[in-house]
């Protein structure tokens, strides 16, 4: 019997790059201002990092941008890239994080459960 060859799967950023929305990870970082007051914008190292390592999300999980090697380039795609941002994003996820209560609030939360341990003779 001979076994059925499978297509590979074909990422969805490549199909995205192949209908020409495509941008390398220099032009990517060049969009976004550097971190912490420091002049100039994203380094590509540090694009090349979030497609290899991934950031941590709101979540706690890795978040990687989608990207593919093509030749010597790595390229990514407008779609992937508004992918990666809503990822990283609270709230922009499917899992999402509740900020924090202020003072106040964990103040009334905890009254009104001390109030409801009382009702119920604890």
């Amino acid at each position: 019997m001979v076994a059925a060859i499978q297509a590979p799967v074909v990422p969805q950023v490549l199909r995205e790059i192949q209908a020409g929305d495509r941008v390398s990870l220099t032009q990517f970082g060049q969009r976004f201002p550097a971190a912490k007051g420091a002049e100039g914008t994203v380094n590509s190292s540090t694009v090349f990092r979030w497609v290899t390592r991934g950031v941590v999300g709101p979540n706690g999980d890795r978040i990687k941008l989608e990207a593919v090697r093509i030749g010597g380039r790595w390229l990514t795609s407008e779609a992937a890239t508004n992918r990666w941002i809503i990822a990283m994003t609270p709230g922009g996820s499917t899992n999402t994080v509740e900020p924090p209560r202020s003072p106040a609030a964990r103040t009334r939360a905890s009254e009104n459960a001390g109030r409801q341990l009382e009702a119920m003779g604890i």
